[in-house]
């Protein structure tokens, strides 16, 4: 069974999402490939995906008027509106998919549309959100009651989309998409020795800083503001693709009070670890990295700097809902006064099964035939 995957590169969960389906579904034997038509289809689109990604990068607050602006302006909501559209059609015709996957709410009506226009085949057409919970944040675009499904990891998600319309018999909650060495719970995690293996001192607090996969962070100043209070800890530093920040952390560190270790982009297994192993993490309230946390069982302090953006609203509802209390910092300086405080950091633990097979059976019920093996 050939599966399409429609994402975007706005900020970093989609395309996670997007990607660890496709690899689930290779592992499953059948075909897939992720698309993005925002980013493929028109430069406008392109560059609307980037500024979102600067927004969230310079000044979150600032997307609280773009992500309104986006809610009315509806650019997406009809085949008619889509500049581009015979390009996404163009690759309909050429993929043939049996069945589509959505992982962004600006992909579920237009392009639906068409999805249907453009084939014959009259694909089954599903929607994953991976929003944790409704807030002010939660898309209206994500609901299209004509779509064959809509999938969300939790029922906080399930009961968001119904309250706008989506039919109750067409909702599932399938649990996290995450990359597969997430799945891995016989995994043997040994903290003494990935705190060897880094060079760690076991009787020091591990302070992790997160980042999304385009790399927005604040570490620098984090690190300084660590030092210059003297709190006696050891920084590990998630850079993603944000070279600029790893690259001062590598010439910031020898002279730093405290160890400092950063990282590039690494793989799905040593993520894990260092959430494992951190004594809590400090990261903004993306539903990617906030899901990567719960599913570790890593407390959190989340980084509200320049701003909270609506779609992150919904993931702290989520956690303040199943935690009880959260935890948020914005600035460094408030950040030292939580530590001094020594205030309990709260965590989630979300247990996994060993694959997403409610989604993956699910699909296949769709599609009618199982991949070829």
């Amino acid at each position: 069974m050939k599966l399409l995957v429609l994402s975007a590169s706005t900020g970093g969960g989609h395309d996670m999402r997007a990607f660890a389906l496709r690899d689930w579904w290779h592992q499953e034997g059948g075909e897939c490939e992720v698309f993005h038509p925002l980013e493929s289809t028109f430069w406008g689109y392109r560059l609307g995906c980037q500024f979102y990604n600067l927004i969230q990068k310079k000044l979150p607050l600032l997307h609280f008027f773009y992500f309104h602006f986006l809610e009315y302006a509806s650019m997406h909501k009809n085949a008619s509106r889509i500049i581009g559209a015979k390009n996404f059609a163009q690759k309909i015709k050429l993929s043939a998919p049996d069945l589509i996957v959505s992982t962004h709410a600006h992909l579920n009506h237009g392009y639906f549309e068409l999805s249907r226009l453009s084939s014959e085949k009259q694909s089954p057409f599903v929607v994953y959100c991976g929003e944790l919970a409704d807030g002010q944040g939660f898309s209206r675009h994500w609901i299209n009651p004509k779509n064959d499904l809509f999938v969300s990891p939790f029922e906080e998600g399930n009961l968001a989309a119904r309250m706008r319309g989506m039919l109750p018999g067409k909702t599932l909650v399938a649990g996290p998409l995450l990359r597969k060495p997430f799945y891995r719970g016989n995994h043997r995690f040994d903290r003494s020795e990935v705190i060897k293996d880094l060079g760690l001192d076991p009787r020091l607090p591990i302070y992790l800083l997160g980042t999304g996969a385009n790399g927005v962070n604040h570490h620098i100043p984090v690190i300084k503001a660590l030092n210059q209070a003297q709190i006696d800890s050891q920084i590990l530093a998630l850079c993603g693709r944000n070279v600029k920040t790893h690259r001062l952390i590598q010439k910031l560190a020898p002279t730093s009070r405290n160890m400092v270790v950063p990282f590039a982009h690494i793989e799905a297994q040593s993520i894990i670890d260092l959430l494992k192993v951190a004594t809590w993490m400090l990261a903004r309230p993306g539903a990617g990295l906030t899901t990567e946390a719960m599913v570790t069982g890593c407390p959190v302090i989340f980084d509200l700097s320049g701003g909270c953006m609506p779609q992150e609203k919904n993931n702290l509802n989520f956690w303040k809902a199943r935690a009880g209390t959260i935890l948020t910092s914005s600035s460094p300086a408030q950040l030292i006064q939580l530590i001094r405080s020594d205030c309990q950091v709260p965590q989630l633990k979300i247990p996994l099964q060993t694959s997403p097979h409610l989604l993956l059976n699910a699909l296949l019920k769709l599609g009618e035939s199982k991949p070829k093996k």
